[in-house]
């Protein structure tokens, strides 16, 4: 049923953040180790509801945290406090409201993401992106393990610390596009997430504000990318 599409993202997204993620913390954990520790949890083999027979546990997410990573995730019960007023006030839900709100309550933070199949092609751009985070050209970045549906696209999330930086969303999406990541890209504030705004949500809105296509015609070869907002190309 579509009109729970929005609500059922939610959910399942919610459930993965609350189940133990595997971590390579680069502010405490030596580089050397970096490259077995990506041979080891490689996002194709790792199991999103964990194996029994095993004995391992269901992993909600893989991250990485850059060599200067600070978390920001700013007044988030009050952002969703915020949202419910907004909601019974009557007032048409837009774009602008809602950066509004995360503004206030410094919510700022958002993500490239990008979905890849099972196997070598999310095996080879996380190889890439998770590199980037360790060298510092971004702060940190997430992949989702393996699911038990074989049809299921992995999903990278490559993180930026102000959505309304439009200078510093480019400069991400170069980062990934430096890695040899080609797939198209689409970038989410995580104020929407926070607020449940996903694909077919009762509001109408876009779920994502950037979107990045990469030009193969052109040389040298780069992304396009729209501001989904204003329909309108910034690079």
């Amino acid at each position: 049923d579509g009109s729970f599409a929005s609500e059922d993202l939610a959910a399942e997204a919610m459930a993965a953040d609350m189940d133990s993620w595997v971590v390579f913390d680069a502010r405490k954990t030596p580089k050397a180790e970096f490259e077995e520790w990506l041979q080891t949890y490689q996002p194709s083999r790792v199991s999103r509801y964990g194996n029994p027979e095993c004995n391992t546990e269901p992993v909600g997410w893989i991250a990485i945290y850059g060599p200067s990573f600070c978390p920001e995730s700013g007044d988030v019960i009050g952002l969703q406090e915020d949202w419910e007023c907004l909601q019974l006030s009557g007032r048409h839900v837009t774009f602008e409201s809602i950066k509004e709100l995360a503004l206030n309550r410094r919510v700022l933070t958002g993500k490239w993401l990008m979905h890849l199949d099972s196997g070598f092609k999310v095996d080879h751009a996380w190889y890439g992106i998770a590199r980037a985070v360790l060298e510092g050209r971004v702060g940190v970045a997430k992949v989702s393990p393996c699911g038990p549906d074989s049809e299921r696209k992995h999903v990278i999330c490559v993180y930026t610390n102000d959505f309304t930086n439009e200078e510093e969303v480019l400069l991400a999406d170069s980062v990934i596009r430096a890695t040899g990541v080609k797939c198209l890209l689409s970038y989410k504030p995580d104020a929407y997430t926070y607020l449940g705004i996903y694909r077919d949500n009762r509001w109408h809105l876009c779920p994502t504000i950037y979107e990045s296509r990469f030009d193969l015609e052109c040389v040298p070869r780069r992304s396009r990318v729209l501001n989904k907002v204003t329909n309108s190309e910034v690079t």
